[in-house]
Formats: structure tokens, C-alpha cells, sequence
């Protein structure tokens, strides 16, 4: 996350010495649309990660049956997020069109110029890439029937501290409504079809101090990423083993928001600009295929996401019909 912070100080440095207090529109975007590019894809990633785990089947349980089920998402990077080109981001001469690295890639950042209001040409270089090859994302998770062949989940994690990664909180509710009962001729095929939609938001605080000293105020960065996903699924019992299909649709979305002013050399670069805006919403198309097996009131679960951000997940449960 320093490179954050560092991203955040030369982009306002940029900003400072190029447009001075000239905030034109265009201006403006061409410097939350860097931060975008660079911070966004980490996001995204964790979107889609929040939106994986939810069913293991489609069958639903009997009123108050239900569950408790530990997950744990790997979101896999692939290389189309690991940089973003300029040409696609800034209009205009002085910044070249070769790629940089965001900041789940593996390479350096890219330079360009900046002309001063003094005539001087500076020269400003991006952070490079952290080189993250997957992200983790656990998730805890009870369901119960509520009657009429639905399913109420909740996903919830208290706001707890993690050193200087600061705080970081979960919560996250969603449905599972059995579709059969609607057509009763499917009932024949010894099938279970199901509609499943779930909600997850993660709210994060973090404390980001410069390691290079320059920065005399550490700032506070919120990243907070709201998932949605909306599902049909398949499944069918065979024994103790129950593979599923499924075909969705996921959106993330994350808002960024910094809190205070950069203290460089004992002069204050305000940030007022750049304080709070909302990335870009992320949406796409997701298939998902996976394996239940159970065994008493255990369940052992495997499947994958096959979607920009592929995701694995593997999971273990308390199953209470």
C-alpha cells in the first residue's frame, strides 16, 4: 500500500507544477484516471473474489435447515490487468504510449514529462507493479431456510485491526430460491435449479506513512469495494457427490477516498481535487462449474469461475438440512 501513498504524492506533484490552480475538467480526470488505472484491477479482483462462494448446489434447505461454510477465493491475475497502456488513458504529446505496470503487475512504471508554469520540464515516474500472482479472499458464511424453498445468507467480519494495514471490515447478505416449484414438468429430469443473488461490501481504512521520510503526515486511504452477483445454477444429487453448473452475472464497484493534505518539505500539496470519487463499475459475464461432496453433516466443495478475473474456491461446511 505505500505505493499508493506514492502514486498519490507524484500525481499531485505533477498536477501542482503543471496546472497550478487551472482545474479544468479535463485536467482533473487525466489525473484520477492514473490512479484508476493503477489501483483499480487490485478492486476489481477483490470484487470478484467477494463475489465467489456463495452455493455449493442448487437445492435449498428445509425450513430452518443450515449452514456454516469457511471459503477461500483465489482470484488468479491475468496478464491483460497487469498494466495499462497511456494512449488509452491521456490525450496528448507529452506523455508517451508505451504501457506501465498497475499495481498487481511485475514491471517498472513508466516516465513522462511534465512542463512547470516556471517553463521547466519535469520528469515523473509511475510506481512499479507489486507482482501478485493471486489474491486471497476467506469468507465465513451462514445460510438458513426460510420457508418456500429459499435460503437466507449472511456474511459478516467485525471491523478489526491489522497493524498498519489498518482496518478492514466485511458484510454481505444474499438469496437462494428454488425454481422448480415454478416448473413442475423439470421435477421429472431429478434435477435442482435454483436462482441465487448476494450482495458483499468491504470497508477499509488504512494509514499510509511515505518509508522514504518526505511525507511528515501519514494519510488515510479508504478502499471500499461493494460486489454484486446474480446467478442461475444446476445441480443433481449422484450418491454423495453433487456437481453443479452455473451461469451469472457479477459488478463491482470501489470507492476511493483520502483524508487530509501531503506535507512535503514543510509545504502542504492539498489533495481536495483528488479527495473521493468512484472507480469505473466493473461488470462481465461469469460461468462457474464445481463438485459438493458430502459426508454426514460435512460438505467438501470445489469449483471455478471462469470470467476476466478467474476464481478458484475451496470450501468446508456444517450442512443441517
Amino acid at each position: 500500500m505505500k505505493k499508493i501513498l506514492y502514486l498519490l504524492l507524484i500525481i499531485n506533484i505533477s498536477y501542482t507544477l503543471s496546472y497550478g490552480q487551472n482545474n479544468s475538467p479535463l485536467e482533473l480526470n487525466e489525473a484520477k484516471a492514473l490512479i484508476e488505472a493503477y489501483i483499480s484491477p487490485l478492486g476489481n479482483s477483490l470484487g470478484a473474489g467477494l463475489n465467489n462462494g456463495w452455493y455449493n448446489s442448487a437445492k435449498t434447505h428445509k425450513t430452518l435447515g443450515f449452514d456454516f461454510t469457511l471459503t477461500t477465493n483465489l482470484v488468479l491475475i491475468n496478464d491483460n490487468v497487469k498494466d495499462f497502456k497511456f494512449q488509452d488513458i491521456i490525450v496528448g504529446n507529452a506523455f508517451n504510449d508505451t504501457a506501465s505496470s498497475t499495481i498487481l503487475g511485475n514491471t517498472d512504471g513508466t516516465s513522462f514529462d511534465v512542463l512547470g508554469s516556471d517553463g521547466t520540464t519535469y520528469e515523473v515516474t509511475l510506481p512499479s507493479g507489486e507482482n501478485i500472482p493471486v489474491i486471497i479472499v476467506p469468507m465465513l458464511q451462514a445460510g438458513v431456510g426460510i420457508g418456500k424453498s429459499t435460503d437466507l445468507n449472511i456474511r459478516y467480519l467485525p471491523s478489526l485491526k491489522f497493524g498498519r494495514a489498518g482496518r478492514v471490515g466485511v458484510i454481505g447478505g444474499g438469496i437462494k430460491h428454488d425454481l422448480m416449484q415454478w416448473i413442475p414438468f423439470l421435477e421429472k429430469l431429478d434435477v435442482n435449479l435454483a436462482f441465487q443473488g448476494g450482495y458483499t461490501k468491504v470497508k477499509s481504512n488504512i494509514e499510509l506513512i511515505d518509508p522514504s521520510g518526505n511525507v511528515n503526515d501519514p494519510a488515510l486511504v479508504d478502499l471500499d469495494i461493494s460486489a454484486i452477483t446474480a446467478n442461475l445454477i444446476l445441480s443433481k444429487e449422484i450418491t454423495i457427490f453433487t456437481p453443479h453448473v452455473s451461469i451469472g452475472y457479477n459488478s463491482s464497484n470501489t470507492l476511493f477516498s483520502v483524508d487530509g493534505k501531503y506535507v512535503i518539505d514543510s509545504q502542504a500539496i492539498p489533495v481536495d481535487a483528488l479527495t473521493e470519487f468512484n472507480f469505473e463499475t466493473k461488470n462481465d459475464l461469469r460461468t462457474n462449474v464445481g463438485l459438493r461432496i458430502d459426508m454426514t453433516i460435512f460438505a467438501l466443495q470445489a469449483n471455478y469461475t471462469f470470467s476476466e478475473y478467474p476464481t478458484a474456491t475451496l470450501g468446508l461446511g456444517i450442512n443441517v438440512r
